[in-house]
């Protein structure tokens, strides 16, 4: 069944292809032929739809009726965001915080595929000073020691979990050749950012207190994570300058630092991509107004910190996300106060692009090459 679907997609494509795709008077018969493939069989449809020619992909998204200009925005992606326009899906944070997180949860199920193999996986309870958090822990070679990363989900502090970002994990557990524990750490609304990010402390204090039983490599120890996960790993490395549980170095994809201030490329790409405009007013209202934190305070817009004697920093941003500039301008600022700094920038790739892995190659190429390059850039600053 599934080769069916696929087989359909492609016939289809060629069949837009040449007919001419550029034409605006293309029939609703192929727009809907399409749409029924991809809703049906996500996960297989969008690994063949990343297998077409970059031209067809430009051409399926104009026939799904992409509205938005965004001509250096890799055309999967542009696909992928077509498709979600027409299921009337927009962002990925709505009114009804649980109804988010299971709506989230049932997308990155939707697009699993195989998972990349890990030699030792294991959930296990951490029993922390600020309650019990539970936390997953990837180890590629279970006999070896290796560096350790506390990884921090993203997800606006609201959706998001062990399970959302297992893929993301593992690759980067496999290729930077580290252990990961990834934290399940309480959500927004329900929790303040003072007891999020003291479950975060608690959690990488802990996994210090435990590196003997972790055979974490000579005490290095990491953090990691993606969007408001980034953000997470700057606060929490934040607070523990000067402390023996202190990180020796930050890994941060597409960091969220700045609640206060609106930057060019808020306005640029705040439609139409994986994390919009209206995504950071929930996110806002949620992490902020609720809980009457001001938008400048360091515990949610680390930018406005301390950044001096902080660890080693590899900053990466997505060239076609709202929260691109807030990071560059992040990572100058690290280098300002003498904080050892890599930025990279994916021109082409949107928010959100480290969870698309299953189903985009270049996403997932980019995140190998990311966690590569990282421990590179850790083993050159330890």
């Amino acid at each position: 069944m599934k080769n069916k679907k696929i087989l359909s997609l492609l016939s289809l494509t060629f069949a837009i292809t040449i007919t001419g795709c550029q034409s605006k008077s293309i029939p609703s018969a192929p727009e809907q032929k399409i749409q029924t493939i991809l809703d049906k069989g996500q996960g297989p449809a969008a690994r063949a739809l990343d297998k077409l020619p970059k031209i067809v992909q430009e051409s399926l998204a104009k026939v799904l009726g992409y509205p938005y200009q965004y001509p250096d925005l890799d055309a999967f992606t542009k696909c992928l965001m077509a498709v979600q326009i027409k299921q009337g899906r927009v962002g990925f944070i709505g009114d009804d915080p649980i109804e988010s997180r299971r709506q989230f949860d049932t997308q990155m199920l939707a697009i699993l595929n195989k998972s990349t193999s890990i030699e030792s996986v294991e959930d296990i309870r951490l029993p922390l000073q600020s309650g019990t958090v539970f936390a997953r822990h990837y180890h590629p070679a279970p006999n070896k020691k290796l560096p350790m990363i506390v990884f921090y989900h993203g997800g606006g502090f609201v959706v998001g979990g062990l399970d959302t970002h297992d893929e993301a994990c593992r690759l980067i557990a496999k290729y930077a050749k580290v252990q990961v524990l990834s934290i399940d750490y309480p959500l927004a609304p329900e929790a303040s950012p003072q007891l999020l990010i003291k479950s975060c402390d608690d959690a990488l204090a802990w996994v210090y207190q435990n590196r003997r039983q972790l055979k974490i490599y000579k005490n290095r120890i990491a953090v990691a994570g993606d969007s408001a996960g980034g953000n997470i790993s700057t606060v929490v490395a934040q607070h523990a300058v000067g402390k023996s549980y202190a990180p020796q170095a930050q890994l941060l994809f597409y960091p969220v630092v700045d609640f206060k201030s609106k930057h060019p490329s808020f306005y640029a790409y705040g439609q139409g991509l994986v994390l919009t405009s209206k995504d950071v007013d929930y996110v806002t209202k949620y992490y902020s107004t609720q809980h009457q934190v001001a938008l400048d305070d360091p515990l949610i817009s680390p930018t406005y910190g301390s950044l001096k004697k902080l660890a080693p920093a590899f900053v990466v941003t997505a060239g076609h996300d709202l929260l691109h500039d807030e990071g560059e301008i992040y990572s100058h600022k690290l280098r300002q106060s003498g904080v050892k700094v890599h930025y990279v920038d994916y021109p082409d790739q949107t928010h959100g692009f480290i969870n698309l892995t299953p189903i985009s190659s270049k996403a997932k190429r980019n995140t190998i090459e990311i966690a590569k390059n990282f421990r590179k850039f850790w083993d050159k600053h330890n």
